[in-house]
């Protein structure tokens, strides 16, 4: 779940920016979709292969079997390309992740949590030569829109367990306990890819977890809060 990062502009150049990464036109018909379709595809490969500045119009436009032309037909830049990327990457990741969390409510909190991590685990293969690339570029930073989804469904789940949980506010906890664990898999699937396919990773996160959310020993006494 990456997104791009770019100065913030301002007058002009907030439009010219926008302009740079925003579609030319949404194709209507079926041909202009496959051909949009051919172009993400090509730019998934090229960015996978070579990395984000090795990657040119040129070179997805020749790897997806279209001119130059038609290309900016659709997208202005090479960056509105990878913008376009990057959306339908983290929808699939999303996906996923609702997939896995979409009927644990009523399960208990061990099962949630591994749940939780499962899914971002999962969602983190989905493509991971390319997840790699667009983590490597965006710094490891996530679209607020995916994390505020994730961070709903986990807050959902939370929210029936309430009673069992040493949790004082539920949205604190949801943001702590998604980025935490979205985090490390993050760093994982950057610096340690290795380690997404051991077991033991996935229980030692999954005990880090548990023990934040759940009472299974005596919590130290809260400050009370002068009046």
């Amino acid at each position: 779940m990456a997104h791009i990062r770019t100065r913030r502009p301002t007058g002009s150049r907030r439009s010219r920016a926008a302009g740079v990464l925003a579609p030319r036109k949404e194709p209507s018909q079926d041909r202009a979709r496959h051909t949009v379709e051919a172009i993400l595809q090509a730019a998934a490969a090229v960015l996978a292969q070579g990395g984000y500045d090795k990657a040119s119009t040129n070179r997805i436009a020749e790897a997806a079997g279209v001119s130059i032309g038609s290309l900016y037909q659709y997208f202005p830049s090479k960056e509105a390309v990878v913008k376009a990327l990057v959306e339908r990457h983290e929808q699939r990741m999303l996906g996923v992740m609702r997939a896995h969390l979409s009927d644990v409510a009523s399960q208990d909190i061990p099962t949630i949590v591994r749940a939780l991590i499962d899914g971002l685990l999962d969602a983190h293969r989905v493509d991971p030569r390319l997840q790699k690339v667009l983590l490597e570029h965006s710094g490891g930073h996530t679209s607020s829109s995916i994390d505020d989804a994730v961070e709903s469904l986990v807050r959902t789940a939370m929210e029936t367990k309430k009673a069992e949980l040493d949790v004082a506010d539920l949205d604190a906890a949801a943001f702590i306990l998604v980025t935490s664990v979205r985090t490390v898999c993050h760093r994982a699937a950057v610096e340690r890819p290795d380690l997404l396919a051991r077991s033991t990773f996935v229980d030692e996160l999954n005990a880090l977890v548990v023990r934040y959310v759940l009472r299974t020993t005596p919590s130290p006494k809260r400050p009370s809060r002068r009046r």
